[in-house]
């Protein structure tokens, strides 16, 4: 029983990370659809970019901004074969990488086998974020494609239901790609609690939990998405700046 314990506890372990991981995305896609969320008010925005473009001749600043975008999307994918080739490097010396971490403290003591398993499902992780980051910048180079393509102002032939169907399909193709990012930047993030489990299951489900919390902050009730949705009304301003 002493032997079969350990491993118990690590499929416990990654069974719980997995529903940490997974069912927050499917609940942040599905409250997003019904509660004010980073995803949801940035699409707005995006809306509101797309359909202010259309009344600009230049469109070099928003080819630039997706340009930039992408350039984040693409040093994420660099960083990631970094980590991905430091894992692998790390394989290679197990059995020294599992007795550096025997001297720490409150680390449970495991076979190279096990240690093994840990770092490819490290790797695993980072893999997906390396696709994930991939199709990113591929969905941005769509968008930009997209703005090239947008009607001219003054262009007489495009009516305004046309501009205002390319104004949504272009935010779209924009926020997809954001979603694909945001998904990348959710790897990492769990990328960093499969550390903890290197000291002991248990802490790696604690951190697991606590990541979940972190994500579900920062989408939902963050000061940022506070300061987005917020739009200064008439009755919200001073006498003062009335009278003005």
């Amino acid at each position: 029983m002493s032997v079969i314990e350990p491993y118990l506890s690590n499929v416990l372990a990654v069974f719980w990370f997995i529903c940490c991981w997974a069912g927050y995305s499917r609940y942040a896609t599905w409250k997003g659809r019904s509660t004010a969320c980073l995803a949801s008010v940035l699409h707005l925005y995006r809306e509101d970019w797309m359909r202010r473009m259309l009344l600009r001749e230049n469109r070099i600043a928003d080819a630039n901004v997706v340009g930039n975008l992408e350039r984040n999307a693409s040093f994420f994918a660099s960083s990631t074969l970094i980590i991905l080739a430091g894992i692998l490097t790390v394989l290679g010396a197990s059995e020294r990488a599992v007795s550096l971490l025997a001297d720490i403290p409150w680390v449970q003591s495991v076979s190279r086998g096990l240690s093994e398993i840990k770092l490819l499902g490290l790797a695993l992780v980072f893999v997906y974020a390396f696709f994930t980051f991939s199709w990113c910048m591929r969905q941005y180079n769509f968008a930009a494609v997209l703005i090239g393509s947008a009607p001219m102002l003054g262009e007489r032939h495009v009516t305004e239901q046309e501009r205002n169907a390319f104004a949504a399909r272009a935010a779209r193709v924009i926020s997809m790609a954001a979603n694909q990012f945001n998904f990348g930047l959710r790897a990492y993030y769990f990328g960093m609690a499969t550390l903890a489990w290197f000291i002991n299951p248990w802490f790696f489900m604690l951190v697991s939990t606590g990541v979940v919390l972190v994500l579900y902050r920062r989408e939902f009730h963050s000061d940022v998405l506070e300061v987005m949705v917020y739009t200064p009304t008439q009755a919200a301003e001073s006498p003062k700046e009335q009278a003005a």
